[in-house]
């Protein structure tokens, strides 16, 4: 059990959005932070993600299990974004038009009523809109036989919030260590005790690792205390709409492809799902399928200019679900393989592994996220 005493420090490795905002909440409470990142804060899967809020159109047959804390940490969002906002003095752009779930011909229609099916039967507030009132929300999109109206599920812009965290962080005295790696995680006695980072010894009273897609690899722990996270990588790209008259104002779903809209201009495409490891190169095929799928939904992208692409990656459990709190090293949280919903759960991981770590209580909403659900079941 961890409980914190004023005499102790927190080690967390990983300054994206979910080691950023742990600190946050702990520095805020007098806790003495320190936040190692091997680069830039909020430059991994913080920056590539698309901030979708989705706990509602991502479900998957499955995956009920993951509701009770994806729609917790949905209802957090508007009260953490202002809290956020007013910290850091910093927008992070949270808008709540909600999703649109097109589809464009009979048997998309089809498959997206099974999906709809799903989400009522877990009592998720969506409803079926026809063609024609889909239009009547979006008239650029492209022959929409019907839709999945999602009013619950907004978005943030990510990298806004990321630069908000830093803010907001490093305003309230956490001591942010980027550029830094750290190479092993220090154990002593069976208990964490800091880490190495810059081939310097850095001591803590507690460490939590929130090194998404990297935290697997982060030296000094025995495999049973390592987390099953891998890289899924995703390439995404940019257009340029006109901000004052864009093509879309709501998040859209097509098949194979994602539109999400900024206040600025930018439509964010997204996003393909690959296991390729840590290879960030980007695939003709890759961003041709996604053009091609945009298209298909939004004739009106062929005009518009492209002016980023790249590739991220999500960091992917082993059953693509976050692993949360303790395991079996006294003084190591847990805080990564959030695989899709890093920025949808960044308010509710927040509150579990700050609270975990100031009171020893874990939230119950955590449990079924914790470590041990990978070790080998006794015959």
């Amino acid at each position: 059990m961890v409980a914190y005493s004023s005499d102790s420090s927190v080690i967390i490795v990983g300054a994206g959005v979910i080691g950023l905002s742990i600190a946050w909440r702990l520095a805020r409470r007098g806790v003495r932070v320190t936040v190692f990142d091997k680069g830039r804060a909020g430059s991994g899967a913080s920056h590539a993600a698309a901030g979708m809020l989705a706990a509602c159109t991502e479900l998957e047959p499955g995956e009920e299990w993951l509701l009770p804390l994806n729609r917790r940490s949905q209802q957090l969002w508007p009260a953490f974004a202002a809290e956020l906002e007013s910290a850091a003095g910093l927008p992070v752009d949270l808008r709540e038009e909600g999703t649109l779930h097109v589809a464009l011909n009979a048997d998309e229609q089809a498959r997206l009523r099974h999906h709809l099916a799903l989400q009522e039967k877990t009592g998720l507030p969506v409803t079926w809109l026809s063609g024609r009132e889909v239009r009547d929300r979006e008239p650029m999109l492209a022959g929409a036989t019907g839709a999945v109206w999602s009013p619950q599920d907004h978005q943030v812009d990510n990298r806004k919030l990321a630069a908000a965290l830093r803010a907001a962080a490093t305003g309230a005295g956490v001591d942010l260590r980027e550029e830094t790696p750290v190479e092993r995680i220090l154990v002593a006695d069976g208990r964490a005790a800091g880490v190495e980072a810059g081939g310097e010894r850095h001591e803590a009273s507690v460490v939590v690792l929130a090194a998404g897609a990297w935290s697997r690899g982060i030296g000094g722990l025995t495999p049973d205390a390592r987390p099953p996270v891998r890289p899924v990588k995703g390439q995404m790209l940019a257009l340029g709409m006109d901000a004052a008259n864009p093509l879309i104002r709501h998040v859209v779903w097509a098949s194979g492809v994602y539109l999400v809209p900024r206040r600025d201009g930018r439509l964010i495409v997204g996003a393909t799902a690959e296991e390729r490891g840590f290879d960030d190169r980007l695939t003709a095929g890759g961003i041709l399928s996604l053009l091609q799928n945009a298209w298909r939904a939004l004739p009106g992208v062929e005009e518009l200019p492209l002016i980023e692409t790249w590739a991220g990656f999500r960091p992917g459990s082993r059953d693509d679900a976050p692993i949360l709190g303790p395991g079996p090293v006294d003084g190591l949280v847990y805080a990564t393989g959030h695989h899709r919903n890093g920025i949808l759960l960044t308010p509710v991981t927040a509150d579990i592994v700050s609270r975990f770590i100031l009171d020893g209580a874990l939230d119950a909403l955590a449990r079924p996220f914790a470590l041990e659900r990978f070790r080998p079941v006794a015959a």
